[in-house]
């Protein structure tokens, strides 16, 4: 039986998909696309390919097929998926259905407080 004076005691596991876009600024989103389906090719040569954080702890590789794969140092799995491009920002899709947005300044992409240049 519970009291009103014991803690609350909160078990929840989040997997490494959703640490990883928690750590990289996404949020959650019941309204992402499947990711069923072909990807949209994307040709914009100033963002297609490999950027990396300064200190190398972020890497994200942007393919021409519309896809792209992600990692941050300390996280056992990669984050992969599908991203858009929307008004000049990237949109990335994780396959785990989390959306992180990516803004494009200056040659530089701008992830959850991360500066990422290209490689």
């Amino acid at each position: 039986m519970t009291t009103p004076s014991e803690p609350h005691v909160d078990f929840t596991v989040l997997d490494a998909a959703a640490l990883l876009a928690i750590a990289m600024g996404g949020a959650a989103d019941v309204s992402a696309r499947p990711l069923s389906g072909t990807p949209k090719v994307v040709r914009d040569a100033a963002l297609v390919g490999a950027w990396r954080s300064p200190d190398g702890t972020v890497q994200l590789r942007l393919h021409t097929d519309g896809t792209y794969a992600g990692a941050v140092a300390g996280r056992r799995q990669a984050a992969r998926g599908t991203y858009d491009i929307k008004d000049g920002d990237v949109v990335l899709h994780d396959v785990s259905g989390l959306n992180t947005p990516v803004h494009v300044l200056d040659g530089e992409l701008e992830m959850a407080g991360h500066r990422l240049l290209p490689v």
